[in-house]
């Protein structure tokens, strides 16, 4: 980089990129003592700079990306603009995230003459006030405040934005494919709609599989025409190592005596041993530095931070261990940041998701996963959090497995879980991450868009309504049969009425729900349903995914077969599996298990060599696992007859695997998702016939195939939304017709096999 005028003997090497910045804000870069620019920033500062056109810049986590960013629109921003207003937005998912970059944008800012403004929920209405008295600079927001302000604002919006030239959308890959998502789309074309302008749009991610499916969704429609910045070649070496362990299953008397004294106040000391063990391995590795635990739950996390708290207690140590999740007090949750972030102590986290956004915690020396990885997006994600400052990232993978008995299920002794995590490890190794989720309708938030938009003008015409959502908006594919059968179904829901002129306004219950604090986001948590076996409750649990009579979930350590769904009581009603222990695959939900990563699993399965990274017992269960795929024959064919079950590999993800189940309840078939495999009662006759008569039929129609799903509201106002549009949406979402048959062809030619009696 060329210095910028000074009277110091500090210099920083030649860069053309650099020398196109303003001199004010190379003198910032000057005075932070960078010797260069990362790579990211060398590649943005033109694009960003001219302003013409939409960008994202893809790197990994702590390779500047924010500044690369910044520098630039900081270069426009110090010149004055003709008119007052907001010159730039920054939209963020989090509002600690909001909270961290408002620091460090004030920091580049101070010297600059550019104000920074922060708006969510936490902001005092004194300071927006202020801004919407004077607006300028640079305003840090979520979504859903962007959603209020459009709202509440209507027409004199125009006056506060007349100046923007950017918005700036941070963890990009957090956004697509999301109820929340579609509501930034919307956001953002109603922005430009009320500016009457296109404005440059900067998406900013660690983790993105398909750039150019995030450059359609940063402009729906006008993808192509993104700038798209990913320099290769960043990053230094990455250490890994996943380190396996044995569980036994809970016995059914231990886990009501554990409960009983649970309920009596008394303490239970009831670690199951694997437990205990990776307590210890964390505890021994971890302990003197600074780190991040990702525990997949909420439960997972109470329980490893207690016991890394008592492992601490007893070495008569001060704690270094701390949970942080989501049901936590915003004051814990920030304590234990700032611990981390301060470095005055050593301090290791334990956590959720909540860690995985870009909040900055300072420089984290590993990162360890106990459990399944969500994904191998997340992994790479999470690994993103260490190496700052070593240039080294380190990840440390922990992977239980049940101990194999004569009962042991099929699932266990192909040690499904274990392989899923070597192969998202591969993956990653690969440089291959998931490409980002698209195809819903997102009918939920057409329902709030439809009615904030009538809020903030009074009132809109339906083509209006039709024009600025679908035709030029993020609804795009919302035909307009789909549209106008959409609108009709609010109709009779009260949520819209129509005047004598045609203009679409708010109803007797579309005014409570915008009147309503919780209107401005766009999604809700899960629901907790009542779970009933026999008239008895057995519990509670949030439920995330559609549910189909006749399928199964787990819960209390028992499979339970779904007799009925009650979708207006919130009521599952169960009874219990045939016996035979529950396999301890991961539960994923519908349609998260990518085809790529199923498909590695079948080639590790089928490999010879073992990876260095293995400690030795993981070695021990990568070997069973490749055991028991040959003795059941599954290098040369795709369907088995094991114990009572008929076992079928299409070796590809979920949303094909539950396309076919769904398809195989048609033909009276009772399959069950397992992991990487459906499990069939009945003859492998039967099952074989099944497959074939699939292919002539071609890919399934979804509409036929979502009948037999029976809690299609799993959005926040899919209530109000007509039946079949959410069967159309919920096929978007989770099923793969195409792949379905695709698979079903080639289990056909591969589908001859024999019986395999006791595999496991």
């Amino acid at each position: 980089m060329s210095s910028p005028p000074s009277n110091s003997d500090g210099g920083t090497p030649a860069s053309s990129a650099f020398s196109l910045l303003h001199l004010e804000v190379q003198r910032w870069v000057w005075k932070k003592g960078w010797s260069e620019l990362k790579e990211i920033q060398e590649v943005a500062i033109a694009p960003v700079l001219a302003g013409e056109r939409d960008v994202i810049l893809s790197a990994s986590t702590a390779s500047g990306k924010t500044e690369a960013a910044f520098l630039p629109i900081c270069s426009r921003l110090v010149e004055p603009a003709g008119t007052p207003g907001v010159r730039a937005v920054y939209v963020g998912p989090l509002k600690a995230l909001i909270n961290d970059q408002f620091e460090r944008l004030d920091a580049l800012c101070e010297g600059l003459g550019i104000t920074v403004h922060r708006w969510h929920g936490d902001v005092s209405q004194s300071a927006k006030t202020r801004l919407l008295k004077a607006p300028s600079g640079i305003l840090l927001i979520t979504p859903e405040s962007l959603e209020a302000l459009l709202l509440r604002q209507g027409p004199a919006l125009a006056a506060v934005f007349s100046a923007l030239s950017y918005v700036v959308v941070d963890e990009l890959h957090a956004f697509i494919g999301t109820e929340r998502g579609c509501q930034l789309q919307s956001l953002l074309h109603r922005l430009e709609l009320v500016l009457r302008r296109s404005v440059p749009r900067i998406g900013l991610s660690a983790t993105l599989g398909d750039m150019r499916l995030a450059a359609d969704f940063l402009r729906p429609g006008g993808g192509e025409s993104v700038v798209l910045a990913s320099p290769g070649g960043e990053g230094g070496e990455l250490l890994v190592q996943l380190r396996g362990y044995r569980t036994r299953a809970p016995r059914p008397d231990r886990i009501q005596a554990s409960q009983s004294s649970e309920a009596a106040g008394k303490e239970s000391d009831d670690t199951p041993e694997d437990v205990r063990d990776i307590g210890a391995h964390l505890f021994r590795t971890l302990r003197g530095s600074h780190n991040l635990v990702f525990a997949n739950s909420r439960a997972n996390v109470e329980l490893y931070a207690d016991l890394l708290r008592r492992l601490c207690e007893e070495a008569r140590l001060p704690n270094e261990f701390f949970p942080h999740h989501g049901n936590l007090s915003k004051e814990l949750r920030e304590d234990a940041e700032a611990a981390l972030k301060g470095k005055q102590r050593p301090v290791t986290l334990v956590c959720t998701t909540t860690l995985e956004m870009g909040i900055d915690v300072g420089d984290v020396q590993s990162v360890a996963q106990v459990g399944v990885p969500p994904s191998v997006a997340s992994l790479r994600q999470r690994l993103g959090r260490s190496g700052r400052r070593s240039n080294s990232s380190v990840l440390r993978l922990y992977i239980q497995e049940h101990e194999l008995t004569e009962s042991s299920s099929l699932p266990d002794a192909l040690r499904v879980r274990f392989m899923q995590s070597l192969a998202m490890v591969e993956l990653l190794l690969q440089g291959w991450c998931e490409p980002p989720a698209a195809g819903a309708y997102h009918f939920s938030t057409l329902v709030q868009q439809v009615l904030s938009l009538i809020a903030q003008h009074g009132g809109v015409q339906a083509a209006e309504a039709w024009s600025a959502l679908c035709v030029r908006g993020p609804f795009a594919q919302v035909s307009r049969e789909a549209f106008v059968r959409f609108l009709r179904g609010l109709g009779e829901e009260e949520v819209l009425t129509q005047s004598s002129d045609g203009t679409l306004l708010l109803g007797r219950v579309g005014e409570r729900l915008v009147n309503h604090y919780s209107f401005y986001a766009a999604f809700a948590s899960a629901e907790e349903y009542r779970l009933v076996a026999r008239e008895r409750t057995l519990g509670t649990m949030p439920i995330e995914q559609p549910l189909v009579e006749g399928s199964y979930l787990i819960f209390g350590g028992r499979r339970w077969r779904i007799l009925s769904v009650r979708q207006e009581e919130k009521v599952v009603e169960l009874e219990a599996a045939p016996a035979g222990r529950v396999p301890m695959f991961e539960a994923t939900g519908v349609g998260n298990v990518h085809d790529r990563v199923r498909e590695e699993m079948r080639r590790l399965y089928a490999a010879s060599d073992v990876p260095r990274y293995l400690d030795a017992r993981a070695q021990e269960l990568l070997a069973e696992g490749r055991a028991t795929f040959e003795r059941c024959g599954l290098m040369d064919r795709c369907i088995a007859t094991i114990g009572r079950h008929v076992y079928v590999f299409p070796w590809k993800g979920d949303a094909v695997l539950h396309t076919l189940a769904l398809q195989l309840r048609e033909t009276q078939l009772k399959p069950e998702v397992q992991g990487p495999m459906l499990a069939v009662g009945g003859p492998q006759f039967d099952v074989e016939e099944a497959l074939r008569s699939l292919v002539p039929k071609g890919p399934a129609q979804p509409h036929e195939l979502v009948r037999q799903v029976a809690n299609l509201v799993t959005q926040k106002h899919d209530v109000f939304v007509p039946s079949e549009l959410l069967g159309l949406d919920f096929a978007a979402r989770y099923l793969d017709p195409r792949g379905a048959w695709e698979a079903a062809q080639a289990l056909s030619l591969r589908a001859p096999g024999g019986s395999i009696p006791n595999a496991p």
